[in-house]
């Protein structure tokens, strides 16, 4: 039986087909659909159309985004800066393709994808953090993903970034309108908006760690002000959560320093005065496409 999963991206969509056992049979991508909304939905629906024709097969869909879905209303909210935002996406891509398709945040994906056979396979409480244009994360507790009461479980990085320094705070501004949000700390393109800030250079997240690496002594201070600041915020998720280990996926994840002294970072903040083993996603950029084809089951 084929599963196919659609990673809906801020620029680019992908859609893989999986056979048994999670074989990869089929990847297509595109530039994610923008403008239009009636019309954005068309050509997700034409994008699958085009990969079962390709294989020669057909088979259920997952679909991984931004945002949230909300159980009430079916519209999707918090999905910044797509044309899907705001409006009731399952059910017109559903209405498109003539049949059901099942939706599901994308750090979620993140959290279910490596949970089952990732990095936190074999531990009972799985916090998978997506770090990349945004930050956002997935709970996943004895293999079931925990979604919450308004389908917003995991979203940590619209808390504030806990104990912040007078030269912090209040932070910059969020999208979401409120100041000092974890995302407007932690996530890559905070980090480059940091280096910005103190530097005056434009170097992008990538670009800072391989310059740390050279040598770059702004380049370090930016990183270490970035791994304390990341301490910080996980250190909230060890003490609300408890995770048996936390999941790292995104750009940054691929960042091998990010890792170096960050557990002992966080035991030093957290209540416990511990940290549970902070690992980088196992499947990195396909977990996302891989945990919205587990949204059905195999076979």
């Amino acid at each position: 039986m084929i599963r196919f999963g659609i990673d809906l991206g801020g620029t680019k969509t992908e859609i893989v087909a999986f056979g048994p056992g999670l074989a990869e049979r089929l990847r297509l991508r595109i530039p994610t659909p923008a403008g239009e909304y009636a019309a954005a939905v068309r050509e997700l629906a034409a994008l699958v159309s085009r990969a079962e024709r390709e294989l020669g097969e057909s088979g259920p869909v997952g679909l991984g985004h931004p945002g949230a879905i909300d159980p009430a209303t079916g519209v999707l909210h918090n999905a910044f800066a797509t044309a899907f935002n705001d409006r009731p996406f399952a059910a017109d891509l559903a209405r498109a393709l003539g049949r059901e398709v099942r939706l599901e945040n994308d750090a979620n994906c993140l959290a279910l994808s490596e949970a089952r056979d990732g990095a936190g396979a074999g531990f009972g409480t799985v916090f998978a953090a997506i770090l990349g244009t945004g930050a956002g994360a997935g709970i996943v507790i004895d293999g079931r993903l925990l979604r919450g009461r308004h389908a917003l479980a995991g979203e940590w990085g619209h808390n504030p970034l806990p104990w912040m320094t007078r030269e912090e705070h209040p932070g910059p501004r969020c999208y979401c309108g409120r100041e000092g949000c974890i995302e407007r700390f932690v996530s890559g393109t905070a980090l480059a908006a940091d280096h910005a800030r103190v530097t005056g250079e434009t170097r992008d997240a990538a670009d800072i760690a391989a310059a740390a690496q050279a040598g770059d002594a702004a380049c370090r201070a930016t990183l270490a002000r970035h791994a304390d600041r990341l301490a910080r915020a996980l250190a909230h998720v060890v003490n609300l959560v408890d995770p048996d280990v936390v999941v790292v996926g995104g750009g940054l994840s691929r960042v091998g320093s990010l890792y170096e002294g960050l557990e002992a970072r966080i035991a030093g903040y957290a209540y416990a005065r511990a940290s549970p083993p902070v690992v980088p996603a196992r499947h990195g950029d396909a977990s996302g496409v891989r945990g919205a084809a587990m949204l059905w089951p195999e076979g």
